[in-house]
């Protein structure tokens, strides 16, 4: 029982370690809903989905870019900002509340855009867009990743997709 228990406690804590580096990784972009909280002041709480500027009008500090900050980076700006001259030590937390969607076409049945979770698969994704075509390749998926200059790069149904990804399914020839 012993034994049952403690693989149970590894698994649920290698689960977590991976989500939190999944968010920790993620860099944000507009279509991402954060929350930004401050221990003890309400009033500073401020949950928002970025636009296509991905700035946000924080109290006290005005304009803050977020494009391409992690939320970690997010919270030691925040925190830097606010440290000093508004508070001594304050308590900055900033949490995805929804990530952006990504996209899929091609060979799938219902090809478009779809929520996005961490860790997910181009496999998970084809199950999200109803699965595949009868002229669908496993062999021909493209991968277009959001913020990269490259084109596309040739993938498998095993690769893991980022939130704003485009994933392309190319029809077999028979």
């Amino acid at each position: 029982m012993k034994l049952v228990l403690l693989l149970l406690a590894l698994v649920f804590t290698s689960v977590n370690a991976f989500a939190e580096n999944d968010e920790d990784n993620h860099r944000l972009s507009a279509g991402d809903t954060i929350v930004i909280k401050v221990y003890g002041e309400e009033k500073l709480t401020l949950e928002t989905r970025l636009t296509n500027s991905s700035t946000v009008n924080y109290p006290f500090l005005g304009t803050l870019a977020l494009k391409g900050l992690t939320v970690k980076e997010v919270e030691n700006l925040i925190y830097s900002g606010l440290k000093g001259d508004y508070f001594v030590e304050p308590s900055v937390y900033v949490g995805i509340v929804h990530y952006r969607p990504f996209y899929i076409h091609g060979e799938v049945k219902k090809p478009g855009g779809y929520p996005y979770q961490p860790g997910m698969t181009i496999n998970q994704a084809v199950a999200l867009a109803g699965g595949l075509t009868e002229r669908a390749s496993t062999d021909k998926i493209f991968i277009s990743r959001e913020g990269t200059k490259t084109q596309s790069e040739s993938a498998e149904i095993k690769t893991k997709i980022n939130a704003g990804d485009t994933v392309t399914i190319e029809q077999r020839f028979f």
